[in-house]
């Protein structure tokens, strides 16, 4: 899944020299909290975000002989307070290593760029919104999780019993944090089921894998032993 399918295309940009002002009410009109910030020739040179903006009121970049002068945070422009030559993406980026730039950086948005210059931007609102959607969240998806021996049968097996009692699954992602050596988490959502439907379900799972809990309707049920 690539940054292209789930970006933002219609960006609003600000150059260099606008007046800082100018992010506050593009921020504050558009509801959005990151701007990039471009030449005229279409290049990123910088991003600007709510973060910056707050941290120029009262601004840390402004001489003392400007402030006293009244000039305030109309001296200040976009360029005295972005973030100069920002992290970006491509289209081609994968969505899984869009989040990781995000959060290992602890940054909010990404310039999406390609040959011509920028196409889009991928924000936290964007992961949060291909999370929901791959998910099922949006859709009633229910939840599985499960810790399996760490083999290709055991998954097999159980999507395949899945797939016999006619479960429609939505996602299935595994990882192999917080477990021991040839174990893996299996977590699986299956599209809507009715509430009987997922009882009868979690009976048969409680009795033939390792069901840690399930979600259904919003509600986390842990297995009891």
């Amino acid at each position: 899944m690539l940054v292209g399918d789930w970006m933002t295309e219609k960006v609003l940009t600000l150059p260099p020299g606008a007046p800082i002002l100018d992010a506050v009410e593009m921020m504050r009109d558009a509801g959005i909290r990151q701007i990039p910030v471009t030449e005229a020739s279409g290049l990123v040179v910088g991003i600007v975000s709510d973060r910056d903006v707050r941290d120029a009121m009262p601004s840390k970049f402004l001489p003392g002989d400007n402030t006293a002068k009244g000039e305030g945070l109309l001296g200040l422009k976009i360029k005295d307070i972005m973030t100069h030559d920002p992290y970006i993406v491509s289209p081609e980026t994968c969505m899984e290593v869009a989040a990781e730039t995000l959060l290992e950086n602890k940054i909010g948005g990404l310039p999406v760029v390609d040959d011509l210059g920028l196409v889009g931007i991928i924000t936290e609102v964007d992961i949060y919104r291909f999370l929901t959607t791959v998910t099922g969240v949006g859709r009633g998806s229910s939840q599985f999780a499960f810790i399996l021996e760490d083999t290709a049968s055991a998954l097999e097996d159980l999507l395949s019993d899945l797939w016999a009692r006619g479960v429609r699954l939505s996602t299935v992602f595994t990882s192999y944090e917080g477990v021991e050596q040839g174990q893996r988490r299996v977590f699986i959502w299956v599209q809507r089921q009715d509430d009987s439907a997922v009882d009868s379900l979690v009976m048969h799972l409680k009795r033939t894998y390792n069901l840690k809990y399930h979600v259904h309707r919003g509600e986390t049920y842990k297995t009891e032993f």
